[in-house]
């Protein structure tokens, strides 16, 4: 994830710079018709004759049979991608005879973190379920042989080389576990009326984002908005302050052991949260506010920026939950740290979430997945992932179709992804699933002033250690 954005996102959403765009795909579901020689050859008209019956036979009856489908679009934050998920299942069950999809949809956290490992110990997972990328989920249970080996059924779709370099973390020994769905990034939504109110910059610079912090504390605003219940929330930002503290390489280091929870410049970002929340930067009473409360918040005007994922764009439509504020909101990358190391323009960017199949499947329910994959990851949903809900394609999307882009929200997203030098993974696809249960405890208990930055930092290292051993 560290290569230059140029040759990895920007291809893929810069308006000047997209490769070719994804075929389509067409269905052969008719029956083959009997040759000329077939139909008039003697043996096949002594045939007919003998069997009057023959050409009056019944069709073949269809066998009916269920896929289980888990999923994680539950709640309005999720309702542009179930809408798409939908359509995908129509589609794909009127394409296989007799298929009927049962969907499940769970929390994500209660997927990733409860239901999957404990199916996947079982040896029962669903047939088809939301799976994230990297050490801990899907290469995890790609090595317990737990994963559909999906490479020759990309070979077979043609579809393979039209993912972008997306598929690292969702493969293990160059086979294909796991297929992003999309990506995004992460950044600083503000409200442009309140910064105009009080004369503030935008936060392109370290000092206009804390004078604009400040300023909205003194009259009474929140300067960020955020639900720490779910710790997934408030270690975004965390991320992108070791990103820029420690310097990008910092991320991937943690698993390789190049970097250290607990090394004086990790420890250093944990050190400018625990500032921050010492000013009241952040909303108070954060740890018993959900993760939609934090929107709440921020469209409501009780806060006056939001440290989120890309995908929050598709809020602040005239028709979506935030549109009290449409037209309102501008989204900045979160600006260089002073002494700051590594590549100071470098963003975070996300291809963790996506979808993995069970090694367990009959041949009905290895066509339903053929043809699921066939209908989830084409032009047409890549698309409207990128127009209805802001999500960026993991597969290569033509000129003509990111011409469509002409929302101003996800034309800064655009932007601030063109603008970059590097980018760099959320530690999360990175590490092993216990260390980032610790990085969430840790930081629930730095933000009740329970723990502090080095004891934050030194028990979570310690989980580390202990797994790259057991790695080993």
């Amino acid at each position: 994830m560290k290569k230059k954005l140029t040759s990895v996102l920007a291809a893929s959403v810069a308006m000047s710079a997209v490769l070719a765009g994804c075929g389509g795909n067409n269905d052969n579901n008719g029956a083959a018709s009997p040759s000329a020689s077939e139909s008039s050859s003697p043996s096949a008209t002594a045939s007919a004759s003998a069997s009057p019956s023959a050409s009056a036979s019944e069709p073949a009856k269809v066998e009916n049979f269920t896929v289980s489908l888990r999923h994680i679009q539950i709640g309005e934050p999720q309702k542009f991608r179930k809408a798409i998920l939908d359509d995908v299942v129509k589609k794909t069950e009127s394409e296989v005879p007799g298929l009927k999809f049962e969907l499940d949809g769970v929390e994500d956290s209660v997927n990733r973190f409860t239901k999957l490992p404990a199916e996947m110990a079982a040896g029962n997972p669903p047939k088809v379920f939301s799976l994230f990328g990297g050490a801990g989920d899907a290469q995890k249970y790609a090595k317990a042989g737990r994963l559909l080996d999906l490479t020759p059924i990309l070979d077979e779709l043609g579809i393979k080389d039209k993912f972008l370099n997306v598929l690292d973390s969702f493969s293990v020994d160059g086979k294909v576990y796991g297929l992003p769905i999309g990506g995004n990034t992460e950044g600083i939504f503000y409200n442009t009326e309140l910064f105009s109110k009080y004369n503030l910059n935008p936060p392109t610079t370290w000092d206009d984002l804390v004078k604009a912090a400040d300023t909205l504390a003194q009259n009474k605003i929140t300067p960020f908005a955020v639900g720490s219940k779910g710790a997934w929330v408030p270690n975004m930002l965390v991320n992108t302050l070791i990103g820029r503290v420690a310097g990008e390489a910092a991320i991937p280091g943690f698993k390789s052991g190049e970097a250290k929870w607990n090394s004086p410049d990790v420890v250093a970002a944990y050190q400018l949260y625990a500032d921050w929340e010492k000013k009241g930067y952040f909303t108070k009473g954060e740890l018993g506010k959900e993760y939609g409360d934090m929107l709440n918040d921020f469209v409501a005007g009780k806060a006056g920026m939001m440290f989120d994922g890309s995908w929050r764009n598709s809020a602040f439509k005239n028709d979506a939950v935030g549109a009290a504020i449409a037209g309102k909101v501008a989204y900045v990358a979160l600006p260089a740290v002073p002494n700051g190391k590594g590549d100071q323009t470098a963003v975070n960017a996300n291809y963790g979430e996506g979808y993995g199949f069970s090694a367990d499947l009959n041949d009905n329910e290895l066509a339903a997945v053929k043809a699921f994959i066939k209908n989830m990851y084409s032009d047409e949903m890549q698309l409207r992932g990128l127009l209805e809900d802001g999500v960026l394609p993991s597969m290569q999307l033509s000129d003509a179709s990111i011409a469509q882009v002409t929302d101003p929200l996800l034309k800064q997203v655009l932007d601030v992804l063109k603008s970059a030098g590097k980018t760099f993974p959320h530690f999360d696809s990175v590490v092993q699933s216990k260390v980032y249960t610790e990085t969430e405890t840790q930081l629930q208990k730095l933000i009740a002033g329970k723990a502090t930055p080095q004891q934050v930092g030194d028990a979570i290292q310690k989980v580390q250690d202990a797994e790259n051993a057991a790695a080993k």
